[in-house]
């Protein structure tokens, strides 16, 4: 058994800043070409304040030694204005979203809405899709519920950012027929992967479905 480890950051931050999404990507990447210590960021649109209305939010965790990080922080806020979150208050948060545990991902807008994953270069713009969306990993990762049958509209979507779509959730007690979970291989490498599927599983037990059909 091989492990590696990392050493804990000295110091962590979390920023919130209130962007939408276009501003919030366009500013991630212009940090992510500067020496900054960005090590997480989540886009959500938070509806949990009836009163007030949605707000569209970027949060940004920054670790790596302390004076890195309060250097950071200051330039940040200069940047865009934003505030700077109590750690013991977002470290559960930070956990849900790496988890799949935060609002978003519990409460779907109805019974037949599926998740999908799109994996997309950082460098992606917004995606022309009228689901609302997390937005992880710098803009590297989009989440949003979709029925099944926008399948070919999401992959296509995906594919035009250079990225891909993944089914990560079915929606509940609905067969997902032939759709495949994951995105669909091009010529060569689809024929390659089924004869590999077929040598380690010749009777198809393992995860039936989920990339062939009928596999």
């Amino acid at each position: 058994m091989s492990l590696k480890v990392l050493p804990v950051a000295p110091a962590e931050a979390t920023l919130v800043f209130e962007l939408d999404q276009a501003r919030a990507l366009t500013q991630l990447h212009r940090w992510g070409g500067q020496p900054l210590p960005l090590n997480a960021s989540c886009w959500v649109r938070d509806d949990s304040d009836t009163r007030a209305g949605p707000r569209e939010l970027l949060f940004v965790r920054l670790r790596g030694a302390a004076a890195a990080v309060e250097s950071a922080c200051r330039k940040m806020t200069q940047d865009v204005p934003g505030t700077r979150l109590d750690n013991a208050v977002t470290a559960p948060d930070w956990q849900a979203c790496r988890d799949l545990r935060l609002p978003f991902f519990s409460r779907p807008a109805a019974d037949n809405l599926a998740l999908w994953r799109l994996s997309v270069p950082q460098t992606a713009p917004v995606l022309a899709l009228p689901w609302p969306q997390l937005v992880e990993w710098h803009g590297g990762q989009r989440w949003l519920w979709a029925p099944l049958p926008a399948e070919a509209q999401l992959r296509q979507a995906a594919a035009g950012a250079a990225g891909t779509a993944t089914l990560f959730i079915a929606p509940h007690a609905h067969d997902t027929g032939a759709t495949a979970r994951f995105n669909p291989l091009k010529p060569p490498l689809d024929q390659i992967h089924l004869r590999l599927k077929r040598e380690f599983d010749p009777v198809g037990i393992f995860n039936r479905g989920r990339l062939y059909p009928d596999f």
